[in-house]
């Protein structure tokens, strides 16, 4: 295939420098390589422990994967019509598995499109929440349950922010974007909810015109009975469904055989990368070792916005713990940044309002000893529409 094109040696940046088009090279990462070379030797060992095949789709993404980029599975040639100067592109696999480059590509092209075309130029509060370990497997087997789990945080925020402004449930509209984050940075299961929530409501003004009305943010106090209410509701709601089973005081999953053949295949391995354990081979069910950095304590930590169900104490005491080695936990945030973003000035508010939803976050996880569901609210801010949206959260519970 071939496209004519104005041959154009390179590009002014925004700081005045030559940008110049580089082909992406996969099969020069370290993880392409690790896929090419181990991939069938996974299949295989997944289907003898599972005694049945994995799902299709499974395998599919890691073919994608491994044609993605490569230039011998199809490439577009550009050309200049003027000089003759051509370039080859490759076809990418635009797929929604562990390409980082078509993962990146899609999570700036989604920024760009919700910063320019669907979040208003009002504040924006990040509301982030995280879930105990037999919750993410049970949403990872039937993932027709995270709708219904998102409906429960978000009318439950909703109202929160109604009350906060002295409106009725008719009398106001809140707004919100929801990600679904599936797995961390290490590819370990961890599905939790990363919600862009408009810092207030829209009423309807005296002429029709929606306004909008900004909310405070919420207290320690407020966001633990705001985390109350949602596990109750969340326990309410999957009882009904059938998925948990309360006997005698005791509230337990259903029983897991009645999942699908797919999901009993999948059970083992999904088991093994939430709790970053080996799931095959000699060291079967060892932990798998994580190399990090040590993080600094701040001092803005007695400003966090997080808590789960132990309350916010508790959350602190785990966000302090620097030393503590990296693991499948609840999320919770180091510190709530106000301070900083009130001296960044000019530089802060070029960024976009759902940049700074993002960017105002670090995280910290606790032990998998303690899994309570967590929740952590961390303020955002207007802004124009230059910057895109950066993702600043490189803990495993996020990509």
């Amino acid at each position: 295939m071939q496209a004519n094109a104005t041959h154009q040696t390179g590009r002014a940046h925004c700081d005045g420098a030559l940008v110049y088009y580089e082909r992406h090279r996969p099969e020069q990462t370290t993880l392409y390589r690790l896929v090419q070379q181990h991939a069938a030797t996974f299949f295989a060992q997944a289907e003898d422990a599972a005694g049945a095949d994995l799902p299709q789709f499974v395998k599919d993404e890691f073919d994608a994967f491994l044609e993605c980029g490569i230039l011998a599975h199809g490439f577009l040639r550009l050309r200049c019509g003027d000089c003759g100067h051509d370039k080859l592109l490759a076809f990418s696999c635009k797929r929604r598995g562990f390409c980082p480059s078509c993962g990146a590509r899609r999570m700036s092209q989604t920024a760009a499109h919700l910063v320019d075309h669907v979040i208003p130029k009002v504040p924006v509060r990040q509301w982030v929440l995280s879930l105990p370990i037999p919750l993410r497997l049970l949403l990872a087997a039937q993932p027709e349950l995270v709708t219904p789990v998102l409906q429960v945080v978000q009318r439950v925020v909703t109202r929160h922010l109604l009350d906060g402004v002295g409106l009725k449930g008719e009398e106001g509209h809140g707004g919100a974007v929801t990600l679904i984050q599936r797995f961390g940075s290490a590819a370990n299961l961890n599905i939790h909810l990363h919600c862009l929530v408009l810092d207030g409501v829209y009423r309807c003004g005296a002429d029709g015109v929606p306004v909008f009305v900004q909310a405070g943010a919420p207290s320690d106090d407020e966001l633990h009975v705001l985390l109350k209410t949602i596990i109750a509701r969340l326990m309410k709601m999957l009882t009904r469904r059938g998925v948990l089973i309360e006997e005698m005081g005791q509230t337990y999953l259903a029983d897991p055989n009645a999942d699908g053949d797919e999901a009993r295949t999948l059970r083992p391995l999904q088991a093994a990368a939430i709790t970053y354990r080996i799931a095959f081979g000699p060291r079967a069910g060892q932990k798998v070792l994580t190399l990090r950095g040590a993080m600094a304590r701040y001092g803005l930590a007695r400003e966090l916005l997080c808590c789960d169900i132990d309350g916010n104490r508790a959350a602190r005491r785990r966000a302090g713990r620097s030393a503590r080695a990296q693991a499948a936990g609840a999320a919770v945030p180091i510190y709530h940044p106000t301070g900083v973003i009130r001296r960044a000035g000019t530089a802060q508010r070029r960024r976009s309002g759902a940049a700074q939803a993002q960017d105002t976050m670090a995280r910290r996880h606790h032990a998998p000893g303690h899994e309570p569901a967590g929740v952590h609210a961390a303020a955002g801010g207007t802004g124009d529409r230059r910057a895109p949206f950066r993702h600043l959260c490189p803990g495993p519970g996020c990509t």
